[in-house]
């Protein structure tokens, strides 16, 4: 079964808190509900508290879809994420969630202000280390019915398409890959995602749908500037827009292909003063359920 579902970093970006301060939070929740979005994931608006939290969405008619964590495993032990974790897990559970979006931040720059060019990268040795703790840990995610999803993402240690095989190759079957197509577009200098996806799909248990406008892409990485930088220009869009460069048919025929079963998440920021998040975010949500129709994703 697919379901559909959106980020609230359309509307109040995350990492910058300036972009969309001005929209209260009842209109992101109103809105996503409005555009016919099954559930929403987790942003910094949201209450902490397991239970507040599904009576705030249960109140739009929204599921929890599981949310952002941020692991520090190339820091600390995995006993020690074990730990830290444990309190996000709980209020996944509360909330009927059937996934963790994880992804290392210990040494990121995707909030930093420097150039996208210089993320983080492992050796062939440390991948294999670190992904033997991500395995250790993904395993105690799925001791608690909860799938452990590695976000590969802008700026971190798994970024590029071959960052993603070297990670998958590093881990086992507990851990489970959150693909997204926006960043493995990005990550790869424009490339196909389709490749990518169709070689890990088997592990893929969440899709992100972003789309990139590779114009603002090529901007950034010529001139040195940051993902915040891309992401305050634009660089980010949803399904539909014609100035993006994904095309999103090959991907989720991929996914009926390959039994995927979940959620399809239009997570895609932008300055919602300068592209506004109700009409995009509906344009994203219409493509997709007209693509999925097309290849009979259901």
């Amino acid at each position: 079964m697919i379901l559909y579902g959106t980020n609230p970093i359309a509307w109040a970006n995350d990492d910058d808190q300036t972009l969309g301060a001005h929209i209260p939070t009842e209109q992101i929740l109103s809105e996503a509900s409005e555009i016919g979005f099954d559930g929403i994931e987790n942003g910094h608006r949201w209450p902490n508290d397991p239970e507040e939290l599904k009576q705030l969405l249960g109140g739009h008619g929204l599921k929890f879809i599981s949310g952002w964590y941020s692991l520090n495993l190339l820091a600390q032990s995995v006993e020690a994420e074990k730990k830290a974790i444990q309190p996000h897990l709980d209020k996944l559970k509360h909330n009927g969630c059937k996934v963790c979006i994880a992804c290392e931040t210990s040494n990121t720059i995707q909030g930093s202000q420097v150039d996208i060019n210089t993320s983080p990268v492992l050796s062939a040795e440390e991948m294999k280390t670190f992904g033997a703790k991500i395995e250790e840990l993904a395993a105690f995610c799925a001791s608690q019915g909860i799938d452990l999803v590695y976000h590969h993402h802008m700026g971190t240690v798994v970024e590029t398409p071959a960052e993603i095989d070297a990670f998958m190759d590093a881990t086992g079957p507990a851990t489970k890959l959150l693909f997204d197509a926006g960043h493995c577009y990005f990550g790869s200098d424009g490339q196909d995602p389709a490749p990518v996806l169709e070689k890990h799909a088997a592990r893929v248990k969440h899709f992100h749908a972003k789309n990139v406008r590779p114009a603002v892409m090529k901007n950034i990485r010529e001139n040195k500037k940051s993902f915040m930088d891309g992401v305050r220009a634009g660089v980010f869009t949803v399904p539909g827009d014609e100035e993006g460069g994904v095309d999103f048919k090959p991907l989720l025929q991929i996914l009926k292909d390959t039994g995927y079963e979940g959620w399809i998440v239009i997570e895609a920021e932008q300055d919602p003063e300068v592209r506004n998040p109700f009409q995009y975010q509906s344009l994203g949500l219409k493509t997709l359920k007209q693509l999925a129709k097309e290849v009979d994703l259901t």
